[in-house]
């Protein structure tokens, strides 16, 4: 794949020369990383809250990299190696993205957002689409400023498709990428109270991610949750639209599903039976978009099926595994409101038949003012389901208002709280489960939750037992 010269990324990211390449130069690609192989690369330089990448120049010159593309300043750049300054490392890393994007004419570029659910339904978009078409979808949760462009830049004028996942922690982050990936299939699967703390408001969420359906061509499809009324007036206004879920407005509706010995299955609009490798009623309705954007890209139905039969989850989405005796659900990835329900419908489902059901909870991140109202709702609707649960562990400082809400629901489960997840806390813990019992971890991603599911792999039950 051929990459821009040398002079044309100067104009591109409207840079100056601080050594300007002896000889005409086109790189073979971007790197970002320095402990990549950069080989023929261009390196851009990358600034964060706690890396400086521009403080690493000669290191990605010894990975291989032919060209270097730094922010303005004094850091010394190695003797010989063409550098371009820019203003911006980030900004510029978004321009050359959208240069990119435009060398794809053939390749339908389908762009997911929403309050949760978006790795998992990329993961079954892809899914369907790789049954019948070639292409890719970003890896993993490359969702802003950084993960998108280079979703984008990893993408081959051959490809016919590429998914890619659209995140925002603040007001205009999504116009902005939705900007640079141009998508002609924008998916958004549901608006909930996420990072309020940062928007302030569900209508403000709301904004945000219809920010993606604004940018669609006329030509344009928008699939959308059918739950998502917020975004009814801007849906009013476009051309194509295909909303999906249990809502009884939606175009494909979810009216039944179970397992069987083959596994988990739905029904769409009480016709056509799929399979699908995932559990839950809520990537049951994740499915029904990549059934639209399929339908979209010209798939067949046994296509989609078969697709949707192979897909597997992301890591740490509802992830089960047989540990130390006992049935484990790693759901850690992150948490709010909305994916908090979808766990715990999702697991007392599959764990009807454990000995005990244990939830070990955590903070809800990122809700701002609504922290505790949202904590102590979760722990009203967790009353609701005592006869069903067992015991509930919570960690956090947020985490002992979900206790408050069981109290004041009248919930008769037994809740022990613990303020870190330190090592000490995980022996403990482990020390109060036993074999047979079923366990869910959920929380957001600052408790790094999944390090009991690592202390249970690697010490199990009986070491915590003879502490």
């Amino acid at each position: 794949m051929s990459f821009f010269s040398a002079e044309v990324l100067r104009s591109i990211t409207n840079g100056r020369w601080r050594q300007r390449p002896e000889t005409p130069l086109t790189p073979v690609g971007l790197g970002t990383d320095t402990r990549a192989d950069l080989s023929g690369r261009a390196f851009l330089a990358l600034r964060g809250e706690r890396y400086d990448a521009n403080e690493h120049l000669a290191e990605a010159v010894a990975a291989g990299a032919v060209m270097l593309i730094a922010d303005r300043g004094e850091v010394p750049v190695p003797a010989g190696v063409p550098c371009l300054e820019v203003d911006d490392g980030r900004l510029a890393l978004g321009r050359i993205a959208r240069a990119h994007r435009r060398t794809l004419e053939s390749t339908r570029v389908i762009a997911i957002t929403g309050s949760c659910g978006k790795t998992t339904t990329k993961r079954l978009i892809h899914s369907v689409l790789r049954r019948a078409l070639a292409g890719t979808a970003a890896p993993r949760s490359f969702n802003n400023d950084v993960g998108v462009p280079l979703s984008i830049l990893a993408a081959s004028p051959d490809d016919q498709y590429l998914v890619l996942e659209i995140g925002t922690n603040a007001p205009g982050e999504v116009a902005t990428l939705a900007s640079i990936a141009e998508a002609s299939v924008a998916v958004v699967t549901g608006i909930g109270p996420a990072h309020l703390a940062g928007f302030g408001s569900v209508e403000a969420i709301a904004r945000e991610k219809g920010a993606l359906l604004a940018h669609l061509p006329a030509d344009g499809l928008a699939v959308v949750n059918a739950a998502s009324h917020e975004l009814d007036g801007l849906l009013r206004r476009l051309n194509a639209v295909v909303r999906y879920g249990d809502d009884p407005a939606a175009d494909l509706r979810l009216t039944d599903r179970g397992r069987d010995a083959e596994g988990w299955w739905f029904e769409v609009n009480g016709r056509r039976r799929y399979r699908i490798g995932l559990p839950g009623r809520h990537n049951a309705i994740n499915a029904l978009a990549a059934i639209a954007v399929g339908r979209r890209l010209g798939l067949d139905e046994d296509d989609i099926a078969a697709g949707l039969a192979a897909a597997d989850a992301p890591p740490m989405r509802m992830t089960h595994v047989r540990v130390a005796g006992l049935d484990l659900y790693n759901d850690a990835y992150n948490a709010n409101p909305r994916s908090m329900e979808a766990a715990l419908e999702t697991f007392l489902e599959l764990a009807e038949t454990a000995t005990r059901r244990v939830l070990i909870l955590g903070d809800m991140g990122e809700l701002g003012d609504a922290a505790d109202e949202h904590h102590r709702a979760l722990g009203r609707r967790l009353a609701g389901e005592a006869d069903r649960l067992d015991r509930i562990v919570l960690i956090g400082a947020l985490a002992p208002q979900i206790g408050v809400g069981i109290a004041a629901a009248g919930g008769r489960i037994p809740v022990t709280h613990h303020a870190t997840l330190d090592a000490a806390t995980r022996v403990s813990i482990r020390r109060d489960l036993r074999p047979g019992d079923a366990v869910l971890l959920k929380a957001s991603r600052s408790l790094a939750l999944e390090r009991l599911a690592e202390d249970l792999a690697d010490h199990g039950l009986a070491a915590a037992a003879a502490v």
